[in-house]
């Protein structure tokens, strides 16, 4: 960690220079207070993907950015926000602690928060910038995870994790055992230390594949932000082995939307179908991912357009976790006539 980075001098010609283009910056580019022009640049382009998925990193003055591959990993503050408001107790522990924005919003609901991150220089960058966000209940370990936990006598309320692809996993299928930490092979360990665990991962994991490599999941929530899903959370209770939870959650700026179920409700569930009526809906990302589409149907009073169709419909507007449309004309499906009645529209 090059405390030079910090300098006014430094700081202020990241500012000035956030939206130039850094390939003009590396070419002309001097050395600033002894600073390298690339690293300066890092500086700049990790400081820039933060703009928008972490606003209060951005707006801080002093804030020292890591690789812009750490802020691409990283949890936004709105995913962040979102798994704190599930949690809260008296102590936790991150033991993939990354750059630390999970745990800058534990702080706020946990007395005492662990960041473990195994990067020396990362874990350090986080505890300077915790210094400057004004958090003073979080811990830093720059060790593994799991070799901590092994080595630690403490009992925590809550196991955070957030496991990350191999360099060297190819492939479509996506296996949490192939991960680091393996969180399959380690789950006895964990539960050894807490009752409670939370796992994030990537939307790419099917929910059927991570069901049959984890054991005593409550709850699986689905978040998306702004109808893209970003992660899964895994909510496992030690010894739980009653129905499992889906909490479907699509985050925006004005209206956040929310869908729940039982996992076992989808199979059996018949929905009624008819031809499109007054209103038209669209599920959002999270929906479509957890594949609750006949529940949808059942639970908001919606018949759908065909078996194969993801699609609703309706005569009062309801609420909806999705877009929602008023049809206006239905049209037969024939080329020639949809042409010309569609001939003016930009937007179809």
């Amino acid at each position: 960690m090059d405390q030079n980075i910090l300098h006014t001098n430094v700081q202020s010609f990241i500012n000035e220079h956030l939206n130039e283009d850094v390939s003009r910056l590396l070419f002309h580019g001097k050395p600033i207070q002894g600073v390298n022009i690339k690293v300066i640049v890092e500086q700049i382009e990790a400081k820039r993907k933060s703009k928008d998925k972490l606003p209060t990193w951005f707006q801080t003055k002093g804030i020292y950015f890591p690789h812009k591959l750490n802020i691409e990993q990283t949890s936004s503050e709105a995913t962040a926000k979102y798994k704190a408001k599930l949690i809260s107790g008296k102590q936790i522990i991150d033991i993939t602690g990354g750059f630390g924005v999970d745990c800058y919003y534990f702080s706020k609901c946990f007395d005492k928060v662990i960041h473990c991150e195994i990067n020396k220089e990362l874990s350090l960058l986080v505890e300077h910038n915790s210094k400057v966000l004004h958090t003073d209940t979080i811990d830093f370990v720059s060790k593994d995870g799991i070799e901590f936990l092994k080595n630690n006598h403490e009992q925590f309320d809550w196991i955070y994790i957030d496991p990350s692809r191999r360099h060297d996993q190819k492939g479509k299928v996506f296996f949490l055992s192939e991960c680091l930490p393996n969180v399959p092979i380690h789950l006895d360990l964990l539960f050894s230390k807490t009752e409670n665990i939370m796992i994030k991962t990537s939307p790419l994991l099917d929910i059927s594949v991570g069901l049959k490599e984890l054991k005593h999941v409550k709850a699986i929530h689905i978040v998306s932000v702004k109808n893209e899903v970003k992660e899964l959370l895994w909510i496992l209770k030690k010894d739980h082995s009653e129905k499992i939870k889906v909490h479907t959650s699509d985050i925006t700026n004005d209206n956040n939307q929310f869908f729940e179920f039982n996992l076992d409700e989808e199979q059996d569930a018949e929905p009624c179908y008819s031809q499109p009526l007054t209103y038209l809906y669209e599920p959002n990302a999270a929906i479509y991912k957890s594949g609750a589409f006949k529940l949808v149907s059942l639970k908001l009073g919606l018949t759908k357009l065909h078996r194969n169709s993801h699609l609703y419909t309706s005569e009062e507007l309801i609420d909806f976790p999705g877009r929602r449309f008023r049809i206006n004309k239905v049209l037969p499906y024939n080329r020639k006539l949809l042409k010309k009645e569609l001939s003016a529209k930009s937007n179809i």
